[in-house]
């Protein structure tokens, strides 16, 4: 079972994770709010870590955010570890979605990818996009990506 972190909760499993989405969003019930997933990897001599972050984003009101860290012990190719990122929140979002749906709520879930249009993974683009898309998710790249280009970064380095 995938464990997450939350700086404000601690250690939560997806479960858990998902319960305490409710929560929040049952204390302000009139807030919008949008649900991102995205992962980040960084790569190193004989492996990769990848982290993938979950953000609850009450718009105009801050957010709350839950990280799943994992090593990999295998190099990846640039073309690879893109797709694993992918990978790895496709799968958070369908766990997610499930746990979710069981407690009666049905949000549209973001993917936020570590690719753009500038740099070695333009060409990537159109592939993993239309892979998320056709998975019934709303893609994001860069400068649009910050949950995976920004919060999910922040933890792959530490």
């Amino acid at each position: 079972m995938m464990m997450f972190r939350s700086p404000t909760r601690g250690a939560l499993s997806l479960p858990e994770v998902a319960e305490d989405m409710m929560q929040e969003v049952s204390l302000h019930p009139h807030d919008h709010y949008r649900l991102m997933i995205g992962t980040d990897s960084q790569p190193k001599a004989h492996s990769a870590t990848f982290v993938s972050a979950i953000i609850l984003h009450r718009i105009g009101k801050g957010a709350r955010y839950y990280i799943h860290r994992e090593e990999q012990g295998h190099r990846f190719s640039l073309r690879q570890r893109m797709f694993t990122e992918a990978a790895y929140s496709l799968q958070v979002c369908g766990q997610l979605s499930e746990e979710l749906q069981q407690r009666g709520a049905q949000w549209a879930l973001e993917v936020h990818l570590d690719i753009g249009e500038r740099g070695a993974t333009k060409t990537l683009i159109r592939e993993i996009v239309s892979w998320i898309t056709a998975s019934g998710y709303e893609a994001r790249v860069k400068p649009n990506a910050y949950c995976a280009s920004k919060v999910a970064d922040r933890y792959t380095k530490s």
